[in-house]
């Protein structure tokens, strides 16, 4: 126990605060997959021989739509969160999100459809660099790993909480109500961020994180703890190497998990053969087999790499890409039963949500530090973003051409190259790590 409060720290005022914001933002970012998985649970209410009548390719390109969005949303929102601070910019984008979310429930038109998620990919990339950097200005290097795997939970079970609720309201009320339920969720947790959350524990007179814990300010840290007033720190942060290899890496990643997010309920609902039916909404719900397995694979991922590999992010990243990329060449072959499928979900998010948080959350700090943390995970995400196109789009596009083991085997040989391109940085360690101060 002892040891417990040593790590945790002895002022209960800076205790308190770090994990009120640890929570608070958790929360925030979960509530953010609330408004994005309405689309993809409404889906099999809207296509063809409904009253909206979207034909896959119209929903592929309302899918691309949002994507494009996010993706440009990641670099602008990220560095903007290192210039601003991250509430600005947080409660901007959640507040728009939520009244895109019902916008989207009262329409009909495929193209306000898409106007509308458009605008819905630019709200929800304001959620995942501004929290990163929020999280990271109340968490030190030493025990990011830990921390970030228990915080990267959010998105794992958002996804799952957003899905299930989504696809309840819409059976209950019909599909619109997979847009408003999850909007009036959301709203609340607007509410409790707008009196909740502070950027920095400077701004309730605390001192930085680093000289809580006596360690050494991280590399690049300037002794000003002001949200950045110069450009030279983002400009270094996006000519990092590292950082750039890490962008390049979540590029060839985030296809894959997009694709499972977007298509995987469409894509059980066809194995299945109850696309369109009744029942079709409760069956495209197995796919929360993927997300439902995120919260464990984050957090181990995370703890592992601190307690075991010293901080070293890159050996569970790449050893669970190269065992992905083998699943995915197979999973077509599963036999056509809830249980296989559901089971096949799951080994998916096992093995992808680990280095997905590891790479776009833990290692986009560590090595952006924390004073470009937002711009580090911003251009990460990005990068990932603009990969998420392909995943998220082609299906609708191409699976008629491909059919479903061509997609899956383009999703393999894309996780391939970026296990591959992670190899080589097996042992690599941010410059500064987890010093302590000499007195």
């Amino acid at each position: 126990m002892k040891s417990l409060f040593k790590w945790l720290g002895n002022d209960p005022k800076y205790e308190r605060w770090r994990w009120q914001m640890f929570t608070v933002t958790w929360l925030g970012y979960a509530g953010f997959y609330l408004t994005r998985k309405s689309f993809s649970i409404a889906k099999t209410g809207m296509g063809e021989g409904t009253e909206v009548g979207l034909l896959d390719t119209d929903m592929a390109w309302i899918d691309m739509g949002y994507l494009i969005a996010y993706a440009i949303g990641q670099f602008i929102w990220g560095i903007t969160s290192d210039k601003v601070g991250p509430r600005k910019v947080l409660l901007g984008g959640m507040l728009i999100s939520i009244l895109t979310g019902v916008a989207m429930g009262v329409s009909t038109l495929p193209l306000a459809m898409g106007v509308f998620y458009f605008i819905q990919g630019l709200c929800q990339s304001t959620g995942w660099a501004p929290l990163t950097k929020n999280v990271s200005n109340f968490f030190s290097q030493r025990e990011r790993g830990t921390i970030m795997g228990m915080w990267c939970t959010n998105y794992a079970v958002g996804g799952v909480v957003a899905s299930a609720l989504a696809a309840w309201a819409a059976t209950q009320w019909g599909y619109q109500y997979a847009f408003f339920v999850p909007a009036g969720v959301l709203l609340c947790i607007w509410f409790l961020f707008v009196f909740c959350q502070r950027n920095r524990p400077e701004d309730v007179g605390l001192p930085p994180i680093e000289e809580y814990h006596g360690e050494q300010k991280e590399a690049g840290e300037e002794p000003d703890h002001e949200e950045g007033q110069s450009w030279s720190h983002v400009i270094s942060v996006l000519k990092d190497p590292m950082v750039r290899m890490l962008a390049g890496v979540y590029f060839f990643l985030k296809p894959t998990r997009y694709a499972i997010l977007f298509w995987g309920p469409v894509y059980i609902t066809e194995k299945l053969g109850t696309r369109g039916e009744a029942g079709g909404f409760m069956d495209g719900a197995i796919a929360t087999m993927f997300e439902l397995a995120g919260p464990l694979s984050v957090l181990i991922a995370g703890i592992v790499t601190d307690k075991v590999f010293g901080s070293r992010r890159m050996p569970v990243a790449v050893t669970c890409l190269l065992s992905l990329s083998v699943l995915l060449f197979v999973l077509d072959d599963l036999p056509a039963n809830r249980y296989a499928l559901g089971a096949g979900f799951f080994m998916i998010g096992i093995l992808l949500y680990a280095p997905d948080s590891l790479i776009s959350g833990t290692a986009a700090v560590d090595f952006g530090t924390r004073k470009g943390a937002g711009t580090a995970a911003g251009m990460i995400n990005g990068c990932g973003s603009f990969g998420a196109v392909l995943g998220g789009a082609l299906p609708g596009f191409l699976k008629e051409q491909w059919g479903w083991d061509g997609i899956f085997l383009a999703l393999s040989i894309s996780i391939l190259i970026a296990g591959l391109l992670l190899l080589p940085q097996w042992n690599k360690l941010p410059k500064s790590h987890n010093k302590p101060q000499t007195p």
